[in-house]
Parts: C-alpha cells; sequence; structure tokens
C-alpha cells in the first residue's frame, strides 16, 4: 500500500514538472515575442542582457541567500579558463534566439530549433571525428525532411530571421559538445550552469547592446506609450527566463531520460499551438505537417540514442554514442545516470 502511494507521488510530480516547465518555457517564448512585436522594443541584444543580469540576480540569491541549492565550487582559474568560453557561447546561443524571434514566427523558430539534434550530430562526426551508429543516422532523417519542408512551405519566411535560428542551433550544439570537454570533472546542475555563466554573458553582451542599441533604447523611451507596463513586461521576461531555468532542474530530478525527451518535444507543441492562438500567424497545413514530422523525428531520435545507451551498458555489446541527455551535461542527475 505504501508502495502504492509512493508510486502514485511521484507520478503526480513528474507531471506537475513537466508543466510548470512547459508553462514557463512557453511564457518566456510568448512574452518575447510580444516584445519585439507589440512593445516595438525591437532590441533583442538588450532583452537578452536584461534576461542575463534577472537570472546572475536568481542565482545568486537561489544558492547564496536562500541556501536552497548548494553551490559547486570552481577553481577561480577555471572559471576563466572553462567556463568563460561555455558563456561566451550560451551568450551567442541566447541573443541567436531572441534576433530569430524579432524577424520569425515563434511556429518556425521552435521548429528550427528542433534541428539541434542533427547538428550536434554532425559537428561531431565533422569536427571531432566521432563515429555514430547507422541507427542515429537514419533517425536525423526525418528531422532534415521535416525542417526542409517547414521552411519550403512558411507563410512568414524571413531570411535572416531563420538564418539566426539556424546558427542558434549550431550554438546550442557547440555548447553541448564544448561542455562535455570543458566542464569535465564538474556536475553541475542548472541553478549553478546560470550562476556562473550569467555574469560572464552580461560582461560580454553589455558593450555590444550598449553600442548597438543604446540609442534606439533612449528613443524607444521617449517616444513610447504606457512605460511602466511595458518594463514589467520587459523585466517580467528576465523574471520568467531564470524561472525556466529553475523548473529545468525540477524536472530533471523528476522524470526519466525517456519521458524528458518526449515532453521536450511535446514542449514544443504546446508553444506552437499557444503562439498560433496569440499571434494568429499564418499556418499552411504542408507547414504544419512539417513542423508535426521534425517533432516525431526527434522523439525518434531520443528513443535510438535512449536505446543504444542501453545496449552500450550490457557486457559485450559494441560501444555506441552515449544518449541524448549525456549530451546536455549541464544538468546533473541525468548525466550521472546515462
Amino acid at each position: 500500500m505504501e508502495e502504492a502511494k509512493m508510486s502514485h507521488w511521484a507520478t503526480v510530480r513528474a507531471v506537475l514538472s513537466i508543466l510548470q516547465w512547459w508553462v514557463f518555457n512557453v511564457t518566456v517564448i510568448i512574452m518575447n515575442k510580444w516584445i519585439f512585436q507589440n512593445l516595438d522594443f525591437k532590441f533583442p541584444l538588450t532583452v537578452s542582457c536584461i534576461h542575463f543580469i534577472c537570472s546572475a540576480i536568481g542565482a545568486y540569491t537561489v544558492i547564496e541567500l536562500l541556501k536552497i541549492k548548494p553551490l559547486i565550487e570552481v577553481e577561480p582559474e577555471d572559471r576563466w579558463r572553462r567556463i568563460f568560453p561555455m558563456s561566451f557561447v550560451f551568450c551567442i546561443n541566447i541573443v541567436l534566439g531572441n534576433v530569430s524571434l524579432r524577424f520569425i514566427p515563434v511556429s518556425f523558430m521552435q521548429t528550427i530549433k528542433s534541428f539541434t539534434p542533427a547538428t550536434t550530430v554532425i559537428l561531431q562526426w565533422l569536427v571531432w571525428r566521432k563515429v555514430f551508429d547507422w541507427r542515429i543516422w537514419a533517425s536525423l532523417v526525418p528531422i532534415v525532411g521535416g525542417i526542409l519542408l517547414t521552411s519550403m512551405t512558411e507563410l512568414s519566411f524571413n531570411t535572416f530571421g531563420f538564418c539566426a535560428a539556424l546558427f542558434g542551433c549550431l550554438a546550442t550544439s557547440t555548447k553541448t559538445i564544448l561542455a562535455e570537454s570543458l566542464l569535465h570533472g564538474y556536475k553541475f546542475d542548472s541553478i549553478n550552469t546560470v550562476y556562473y555563466m550569467a555574469p560572464f554573458a552580461t560582461m560580454i553582451l553589455s558593450l555590444p547592446a550598449l553600442i548597438l542599441e543604446g540609442a534606439g533604447v533612449v528613443n524607444w523611451f521617449y517616444t513610447h506609450e504606457s512605460i511602466f507596463s511595458s518594463l514589467l513586461i520587459i523585466f517580467g521576461s528576465g523574471v520568467s527566463a531564470f524561472c525556466l531555468n529553475f523548473s529545468i532542474f525540477y524536472v530533471i530530478h523528476s522524470t526519466t531520460a525517456v519521458t524528458f525527451n518526449v515532453a521536450g518535444n511535446l514542449k514544443v507543441a504546446v508553444a506552437v499551438l499557444v503562439s498560433w492562438l496569440i499571434f494568429r500567424n499564418p499556418i499552411s497545413v504542408m507547414n504544419a505537417f512539417g513542423c508535426a514530422v521534425t517533432l516525431l523525428g526527434c522523439t525518434f531520435y531520443g528513443y535510438v540514442r535512449h536505446k543504444l545507451s542501453q545496449q552500450s551498458a550490457i557486457p559485450g555489446t559494441p560501444h555506441t554514442p552515449r544518449s541524448q541527455m549525456e549530451l546536455l551535461p549541464l544538468v546533473n542527475d541525468k548525466q550521472e545516470k546515462l
């Protein structure tokens, strides 16, 4: 009886953790798009910088003041030799995501971001000469096909936004791959990752944001109506961005790798649906079909990697590449398990 109650509570906790992860993720995406489109605050570097500042303050509060998470100590020299390069790529990744939102619909941007598994595999194969099982390559076919179909049928296609989203995938893959080597020996969770990287990212981005967007931001202050409510939304998106990192910490602890993979792809579908309900961007039938194929391909890819990971754990079986979750070494528990 006691075991049944524990199992029931574990299921409820997993569902709640996934739901709150979805809520924060969709909230951040929708708020950012709203800022660019409805508030006419077309400054992605500044928005990204605000996100980094809010995340740095939030992580400091959680670790240093509230003591909710213990601080993972990092040697001073490693902060510059390991954390700083990771922060630079992390910064580029976030900026490119916001730049793409500035020019293309949420649905298209989210679909392109699903291309990340393919760019990760291709980069590891080209640059690091890593060998992958043929089933990994086969699982990438629907992802690539879905992205091509979505891009060809996108009614609000913008070349600059498309390129920003695509290079954002490359930045995400680079960050993931570099983390395996640069952060070797450190078992970071999502909160400690933000604690160390957000201040560096703020430092990196502050000067470019000031030079490239400073004058425009000042002009926006003088010409835009309802400044106070607009600033609440802008800084609210920053707070939500930190809460998203915090929510990832809980969902990692409450779900298995397979559940995390499926929930992550369903999260994209939820974001696409909610964005369409709010912004009503035109989506053709073939475009929606391409998005669905891409998400199903990502789910299949995660399943294949998980099965290959289990196979490699069996003595006497050939070594296969590690699971997708291991390609996310900034989250502690799943990295240890897989």
